[in-house]
């Protein structure tokens, strides 16, 4: 498996050393989207030794060793032999990785770290279902850490490229425009990166073939994973449904996610709450809420029951939209790549917008309110908070540049609006107040 340069390395080092063992570090990921990968490549550059202990396809003699985990010296002799790695004092560390799949391990922690001889490593996904934690007390002695797709710069930097980034970052900074030629060029370059998607699989196999068809076959493979493992959490199906309805219902333009049309009206509201908890889990999704009344503050307005849902991976939305059809027919490679992308599949652009600001560390807030002098009904797609102020995001799928529900927010919500923004497939530019700007800058934002 090809290793990939990722930012989340920097903030493990930054965890071992100011831990020094105080904790474990848990790593939090959807399936597939590298976690094991890079928690032994640092582990092999950062430790004299290390034991990576796969919860997935442990052998037997492992299962019996975690039965003696309160005798820290039985377990430790125990692991050196069965994978024939010398540990030492402070200076290895033991990885559990898929530890979801053994809660006794995971409860352990806090004793483990305690005794304080080796550093440790936890990975997962599903964590916390209710089957994965049933009996457990989770420990407290974990720095938690998200792992999400490779993002846009990680993407550059895969395809060896570590100029373009650094450089969009100076002409956002100092609001300069980059010529259509440019643009045009760069935005090719980006629906490249929202075509192959950031889990690593999917860029490991476009590196080697530069072959869409190969990407989306990769890319296949790892939705089967995720819908199998919705079913083995509901063998009654609704919450893969749920899953594998996101691009249609998006494609609605519907001001929420329309759940009973899956699982049915009257169906157990407590149901369908445990559904989108274990969807949230699981990672491959991310939820927008409602923000019932942003003028004072968005999670203490929020309406947990009106939501949207993203895909954690752009790549993967793209697949999944079109999961009906062969490659040969799937028009929407060619036509996102070649920006001929209807206005009716605007909604991949909504897609990449959520993935993006969520990679980088903001929760996903909109808003739709009913217009005062008409029957007009508005939405801003998505809603950032700076302090006390609101950064309200229009997304457009076009060069369009119009921006009504964006100039409606801002008149209501006046004196609580700082910087607006309209993000499009043109070149950065000024209108009045409201600053208009390629898609892909959206990671400054």
């Amino acid at each position: 498996m090809r290793v990939f340069r990722r930012k989340l390395y920097d903030r493990m080092l930054e965890w071992k050393r100011t831990s020094d063992g105080s904790t474990a570090l848990l790593l939090k990921g959807a399936r597939r989207v590298g976690k094991s990968t890079l928690v032994e490549e640092f582990a092999k550059k950062e430790y004299r030794s290390y034991i990576l202990v796969d919860f997935a396809d442990a052998p037997a003699a492992l299962w019996e060793a975690v039965n003696v985990i309160s005798d820290r010296n039985d377990f430790f002799t125990r692991l050196q032999f069965i994978y024939g790695v010398k540990l030492y004092e402070r200076q290895s560390v033991i990885i559990f990785d898929e530890v979801q799949k053994c809660p006794k391990a995971r409860e352990a922690i806090k004793y483990l770290v305690k005794d304080h001889r080796y550093d440790y490593i936890e990975t997962g996904s599903l964590l916390s279902i209710r089957k994965n934690t049933k009996d457990i007390v989770i420990p407290s002695e974990e720095t938690r850490l998200t792992m999400y797709p490779l993002d846009y710069e990680e993407f550059r930097w895969a395809i060896g490229d570590e100029v373009t980034v650094p450089l969009l970052r100076e002409s956002f900074d100092a609001r300069r425009p980059f010529g259509d030629a440019l643009t045009r060029k760069l935005l090719r370059d980006f629906r490249l990166y929202m075509l192959v998607g950031g889990m690593p699989q999917a860029v490991s196999t476009y590196l080697e073939t530069l072959n869409l068809a190969d990407v989306d076959r990769k890319k296949r493979e790892i939705i089967d994973i995720y819908i199998d493992d919705f079913q083995k959490i509901d063998p009654s199906g609704k919450i893969s449904k749920m899953f594998s309805s996101i691009p249609a219902q998006l494609s609605k333009n519907a001001s929420r996610f329309q759940q009973s049309s899956i699982v049915g009206r009257g169906y157990p509201s407590e149901t369908v709450n445990e559904f989108l908890r274990d969807m949230e889990d699981s990672l491959t999704v991310n939820f927008a809420h409602h923000s019932d009344n942003p003028e004072v503050g968005l999670p203490s307005h929020t309406d947990y029951g009106q939501y949207k849902l993203y895909m954690g991976d752009t790549g993967l939305f793209i697949t999944l939209a079109f999961w009906d059809n062969d490659f040969s027919d799937n028009v929407i490679y060619e036509k996102l790549l070649s920006d001929k992308l209807s206005v009716d599949l605007g909604y991949v652009y909504e897609n990449i917008v959520a993935q993006m600001l969520v990679a980088s560390g903001h929760k996903l807030f909109y808003h739709t309110w009913r217009s005062e002098t008409s029957n007009h009904n508005y939405e801003v797609d998505f809603l950032l908070s700076k302090g006390t102020k609101l950064r309200p995001i229009e997304v457009k799928s076009s060069g369009y540049k119009t921006h009504k529900s964006l100039d409606e927010f801002c008149r209501k919500y006046s004196g609580n609006v700082s910087d607006r923004y309209l993000l499009y497939t043109k070149d950065l530019r000024k209108d009045e107040q409201t600053l208009l700007l390629p898609v892909m800058l959206t990671m400054f934002l």
